[in-house]
């Protein structure tokens, strides 16, 4: 939902700001526009408009995310080196207590109501929106149905006549009703002109024609269904007032661009008569609440004004004019097309990891999880494979929690705030959340723990412009730490998938970060979990807890066993999870597949 939610605001920038330039765009190359561009150009619009709501996954275009993260991203990577020192033995030290998390709660009732209050008052507004659209359409079939067939024969070969010059060629249904005052076109899959009461009686064939050509125009350009589309997009983007003026703006247009496609196909002396009947139709305001859905010859006073300023100063488009229009939209359409795949990369680069490996099985283990969503990656070291349960999650970012722990030791130990000999902090004398955190620590009681003031004061002395450098080394998650230095971890900034927390504990044991072996083997030291006859186990919980509710829990870890290395993560969302029920799920997981426990 928040990747989502990012994508609407930045869709809702991105429309506002087209919306001003494609403004700006007619005022100061209106001589340089066709009319029927100048009301085209508004169709470029619906590209951020419904860029939120596109599958891109559904339609593989991930690929056009991938080459704007690979631009966005390919200076900001540094070379890992590969120094190996796998193998190398860690002093056993049980330390079980890494297996039972303490966590803080984060408290967002603040930020939580007035997001819930956006999305109510959001909702409503749809809601009546979508009420008025329904009563409009409503109207609509009330006057289909009132409305009778315009059976004279001369008329209807008007019709047919006018079909063959505007090249339309599907079938139109002609009738009129007493219930409209000025020529309608409507119906998606059956398109209708409808005509008022004695239009056929008041005006001659030659003024029909006219009437004819305009609405018949209208059916060619698929006026109806663009309508609908935008009342759409329009419901949707209702709190934006930009949205109003520019779907407003392009029906006004669009009546021009009729006019004009019209004017396009008579003869120059038939424009004033053609104005004329125009000006009959005019109407003070639009009184019905349909009439915002169907196209006609008709509109309010002021607007035919305008059109019959249009259609006094029309000339035929020039070559020249066409190539001009055709390169203004092209140059626009490719800075849309240009800024729409940005938005979506900017929106969704901090939440997902692309995950482009091939060597993976993916399992159904839903019925390990005991009901709650969660994804599982096992990384086969010795097959170079990976099993993992719910491909989706297992790349979907989320807050690390005291996972984060472990690279918090290891950059203390980077910049020499500790060292492997020398990690023990005085308890200031402060009450903590838990009694075990109101001693002194050291290292492996700290991460065994979980204390937060442990790490919290290594992150101080290391400061935030080192650790940024450090997370940017080893490529951990969105490596965004913008959140507070005590709490980036815990629900807020950072945020890391399963599959890289896998990736990162591979790196770890190998060293892929080039860090000082000691430091790397001080780290293993302080996450070993217990060690077995034929094998060692290493690993970290975490446990996100929001308004004193857990809703994020992690395991992550990896086993030697029998010279053969296993690494996993599990992380279970969503209300009463939490570290240990992660740890527990890995441990049936890989006791059925005799890994480490083998059934004890």
């Amino acid at each position: 939902m928040d990747t989502f939610i990012h994508r609407f605001l930045l869709s809702i920038l991105l429309v506002t700001l087209l919306i001003v330039t494609i403004v700006l765009l007619k005022r100061v190359l209106n001589k340089h526009l066709s009319v029927k561009a100048h009301y085209k150009i508004w169709f470029f619009l619906s590209i951020p408009l419904i860029t939120p709501f596109f599958p891109w996954g559904f339609f593989k275009l991930e690929i056009i995310s991938d080459l704007f993260k690979t631009i966005l991203t390919q200076n900001s990577n540094l070379s890992l080196t590969n120094n190996r020192v796998a193998g190398a033995s860690v002093p056993y030290l049980e330390n079980r207590d890494l297996l039972h998390d303490l966590a803080v709660s984060v408290n967002r009732s603040t930020s939580e109501f007035f997001f819930n209050l956006g999305m109510t008052i959001w909702v409503l507004g749809m809601v009546i929106l979508v009420g008025w659209i329904i009563y409009s359409n409503i109207q609509i079939r009330q006057i289909k149905k009132t409305a009778s067939f315009i059976k004279d024969h001369k008329i209807n070969e008007l019709l047919e006549e006018c079909k063959e010059i505007v090249g339309v060629k599907r079938g139109i249904l002609l009738q009129e009703s007493s219930k409209i005052n000025s020529p309608l076109t409507l119906g998606l899959l059956k398109p209708y002109i409808l005509l008022p009461l004695n239009t056929c009686k008041d005006f001659s064939l030659h003024e029909l024609k006219y009437v004819f050509l305009h609405e018949l125009s209208h059916q060619k350009s698929k006026d109806v269904l663009i309508n609908y589309i935008m009342w759409i997009l329009q419901t949707i983007y209702w709190f934006n007032p930009f949205v109003w003026y520019a779907l407003k703006r392009m029906r006004v247009d669009r009546e021009l661009a009729c006019d004009a496609s019209v004017l396009n196909l008579i003869d120059e002396r038939a424009f004033i008569e053609y104005g004329q009947t125009i000006i009959h139709f005019a109407s003070g305001k639009y009184n019905h609440a349909y009439q915002q859905f169907v196209p006609g010859m008709g509109g309010t006073k002021k607007q035919m004004k305008q059109r019959i300023l249009s259609i006094a100063k029309y000339t035929r488009d020039s070559q020249r004019l066409i190539w001009k229009s055709k390169a203004i939209c092209i140059a626009l359409g490719i800075l849309v097309l240009g800024l729409t795949p940005f938005t979506y990369v900017v929106a969704s680069s901090d939440d997902v990891y692309e995950f482009t490996k091939k060597n993976i099985i993916y399992e159904d283990l839903s019925n390990y999880f005991n009901g709650h969503e969660g994804s599982f990656v096992l990384y086969d070291a010795t097959k170079r494979q990976y099993l993992i349960h719910n491909r989706e999650m297992s790349q979907q970012r989320v807050s690390p929690n005291s996972t984060y722990k472990i690279y918090s030791a290891l950059f203390a130990l980077e910049s020499k705030v500790i060292s492997p000999d020398s990690n023990d902090q005085v308890w200031d004398g402060r009450v903590q959340p838990f009694k075990v955190w109101n001693q002194n620590q050291n290292l492996s009681t700290a991460m065994g723990s979980s204390v937060n003031w442990y790490f919290q004061n290594l992150d101080q002395k290391v400061g935030k412009e080192q650790l940024q450098d450090y997370f940017h080394k080893i490529k951990y998650g969105n490596e965004n730490i913008s959140g507070p230095l005590d709490s980036y971890w815990m629900e807020s900034t950072l945020k890391v998938s399963p599959i890289e927390q896998v990736e990162l504990l591979v790196a770890l044991e190998e060293n892929d970060f080039g860090f000082k072996e000691e430091n790397i083997q001080a780290v293993k030291q302080a996450i070993s979990i217990e060690k077995k006859e034929r094998g060692q186990l290493f690993g970290k919980t975490g446990t996100g807890t929001i308004n004193g509710q857990d809703v994020n829990g992690w395991f992550i870890g990896y086993i030697e066993e029998a010279g053969q290395f296993y690494y996993f993560a599990v992380n279970i969302q969503k209300n009463g999870v939490n570290g240990s029920k992660a740890a527990n799920i890995v441990k049936h997981i890989l006791d059925d597949k005799n890994i480490y426990w083998h059934s004890e």
